[in-house]
């Protein structure tokens, strides 16, 4: 009996170890300060709410933390999908006002590789933006600062939530420095190839639902050849 005791000690201290070495690993680099933000060039921002209930619709498979809706808007149950979830959302620029609206598609990344700090997810945004066109983007993100830094903390918690301000960049492909592919799709910034970067800022997050008070944002540089219409009003 004391052999099966100790082995099972000993296997509850090799997970414990497993468990912090993954959290805390320190090869897991931390990239640094993106190249959108010291960038010279014209900068597009848009600015939204990562709440569900503030999007015009949000979906996926009915099972994760961050339930659909509205309520009865169908879900992405099949097995292709099961691991995707959508939104469509109003965007807005630096002064609040209303400039589009943004369509994502994201999906767990076959890619990610805990151990190494990555926990990745795939997506693609199409921006309607009146007046100016439209845009596609492409990139790959990041959720491992957050997770360690806002989710970890809640599950902590003895209140199963987290409080506090978190700012980080989600962007990390499939660009060389990091940042994501932005084609121009139509308008003035038709045939246009741009880099762009999402960031998430988080006030508050549950464990039974995910992020309750948290807003994102693209930025997009707009090369020097871009139609100087196509950035009045949303850039900064």
């Amino acid at each position: 009996m004391k052999y099966i005791i100790a082995l099972i000690l000993g296997l509850l201290v090799g997970a414990a170890v497993f468990a912090v070495g993954v959290i805390y690993n320190p090869f897991v680099l931390d990239r640094g300060l993106s190249p959108l933000a010291v960038t010279g060039a014209e900068v597009l921002a848009l600015n939204f709410s990562v709440i569900p209930s503030d999007a015009i619709v949000f979906t996926n498979n009915g099972e994760s933390r961050q339930k659909p809706y509205p309520e009865k808007v169908l879900q992405l149950w099949e097995a292709p999908i099961r691991h995707t979830s959508t939104m469509a959302t109003v965007l807005r620029d630096a002064r609040s006002q209303t400039t589009g609206i943004g369509v994502k598609f994201s999906s767990l990344s076959e890619q990610t590789r805990l151990l190494e700090g990555e926990a990745l997810v795939d997506s693609v945004w199409y921006l309607y933006l009146p007046g100016r066109g439209s845009l596609f983007m492409e990139q790959s993100e990041n959720y491992w600062k957050f997770l360690r830094q806002v989710g970890l903390p809640a599950y902590q918690s003895s209140a199963n939530s987290w409080k506090g301000s978190w700012l980080g960049d989600l962007t990390v492909g499939p660009g060389a420095l990091g940042t994501a592919r932005v084609t121009g799709g139509t308008g003035t910034l038709q045939g246009l190839q741009m880099e762009g970067l999402e960031s998430l800022s988080a006030r508050a997050f549950s464990v039974e639902e995910g992020p309750i008070a948290a807003d994102g944002r693209l930025l997009i540089e707009l090369p020097a050849a871009a139609d100087d219409s196509a950035v009045e009003a949303a850039t900064e």
